[in-house]
This record gives C-alpha cells, sequence and structure tokens, in this order.
C-alpha cells in the first residue's frame, strides 16, 4: 500500500510529499509518529518543493550572466569602498517592493556586473520575477521588435518584471528612435518593479547619451531621483582573481 500512495503521489505531482513517504518508510523514528505529525512532515516537504521548483524557474527566465553570484560572497576589502551597510540593507529586496531604483557605476572590471547579479540572484530567492541584458541587447531587442512588429509582446514581457537589470548603460550611446519607447517601458515598468542600472558613467554624464533632450529629461527623471548609488573603486576584480569570470567577487 505504501508503494501504491508514493506512485498516486507522483502521478498528483506531489513529488516532495512522495520523497517525504518514503523517507518516512525507510526510519523507523518516523514511523512511531502520530498520523497528523507524518502529514505535516509529508506537507512541508511539498511546500519546500515547490518553492524550490520556482526559484529555479525565476533563475532561468532571468537569464542572469553570473549565475552563481552571491552576496554572500561579496569581497569588501578596503580599496573596493563598498558601503556595506547599504548593500546589506538591499539584501532583502524591500527597496524592489518599493519600487526604487539602484544604480551601480565604477569603472570596468571592477565587479559591477556581478553584483547585479547577486543582487538579482537574491530578488529570485525572494520570488520576484527579474530579467538581466545588456543596454546593448536590449536596444538591438528593441530595433527589431519594432521592425517585425513584435514590439507589444516584448513591451508587455518589460513592463511585468518585478526588476529589470540593464548592464553597461552609456556604452554606443542610445538611437535617438529608441526614445520614446525606452520611455514608454520604463515608464511603464516602473508600475511594478524597479530598475538595476550599471554603467561606466555617473548618473551627471548620461544626459549627454540622448539625443532629444526632452526623452532624456523624462527617463532620468524616473530612474535617478528615487535610485539608491553605489559606486565600485579599486583596481579591476578581473585581474585580481582572472580574466575568465568575475566569480567570487
Amino acid at each position: 500500500m505504501m508503494n501504491t500512495t508514493e506512485h498516486q503521489l507522483n502521478d498528483l505531482g506531489l513529488r516532495g510529499m512522495a520523497r517525504a513517504l518514503v523517507l518516512q518508510r525507510d526510519n523507523p523514528a518516523a514511523l512511531q509518529l502520530g498520523f497528523e505529525e507524518r502529514l505535516g512532515m509529508m506537507l512541508d516537504a511539498e511546500v519546500a518543493e515547490r518553492d524550490s521548483r520556482r526559484i529555479e524557474r525565476l533563475l532561468k527566465a532571468a537569464k542572469l550572466r553570473f549565475g552563481q553570484a552571491s552576496l554572500e560572497d561579496v569581497d569588501f576589502r578596503p580599496g573596493r569602498k563598498l558601503d556595506r551597510q547599504l548593500l546589506m540593507s538591499l539584501a532583502d529586496c524591500a527597496w524592489i517592493q518599493r519600487r526604487n531604483n539602484l544604480i551601480l557605476t565604477g569603472a570596468t572590471g571592477t565587479g559591477k556586473s556581478w553584483l547585479a547579479c547577486a543582487l538579482g540572484n537574491q530578488a529570485c530567492r525572494a520570488g520576484m520575477m527579474i530579467y538581466y541584458t545588456t543596454s546593448t541587447k536590449l536596444f538591438e531587442d528593441l530595433s527589431i521588435a519594432m521592425g517585425d512588429g513584435s514590439l507589444p509582446k516584448l513591451r508587455r514581457q518589460l513592463i511585468k518584471l518585478e526588476l529589470l537589470i540593464i548592464d553597461d548603460v552609456g556604452i554606443g550611446g542610445i538611437d535617438v528612435a529608441l526614445g520614446p519607447t525606452l520611455l514608454e517601458i520604463i515608464d511603464l515598468q516602473s508600475v511594478n518593479g524597479s530598475l538595476l542600472l550599471t554603467s561606466q558613467f555617473p548618473p551627471d554624464r548620461w544626459y549627454d547619451l540622448f539625443n532629444d533632450p526632452t526623452v532624456a529629461d523624462a527617463i532620468l527623471d524616473r530612474v535617478v531621483h528615487r535610485a539608491h548609488r553605489l559606486e565600485l573603486h579599486g583596481e579591476s576584480m578581473r585581474k585580481l582573481r582572472g580574466t575568465a569570470t568575475e566569480a567570487n567577487v
């Protein structure tokens, strides 16, 4: 009967409960527990299983450049001048719930992308929908979508996100034709969540990236004025840790 119950639980998609049942069957001490206690343990296992699968789906959909980046591995060596208190205050992802933004700046190689992915990883584990892209890829995707008629679909995908990470803002500038579309997406996405932007350039130089001052004013007003800021300093982490990855920065 135990085997039949296990198969039925798996057929119903209750894999966490099925595994917990097997563990109980193989543990004499568990078999001495009451029915409600054993059932509660199985339900706890099912909830944990579903949470784990959901996080896996969120991480897969996020497409983080550094999927293993974690806030626990952040390097706080003095030369980086990282604001530990601010960074740790961001770990609970309440800033995303408040629809605040985050801007990471610093020279190339200082770990901006890795840190952005670590924060994105944290948001996924908090059950949030996020997506990582570079500014260059985002603009390419927008250009293609505007050309083939798929812009409404792409817009829907972006504006429903709780956190949109745009890496390397300012690389290559911003095509004047994309300005209004980018403004619309940022405006709509701000209703649901937050932006995390990384850039080699400080925000006071972003205005020059736009060829349309009206669009520039509108975008910067929505992004910068409600943003936390972290500036990274020090030597290139790629030189310190090797050029293959920025893992364990």
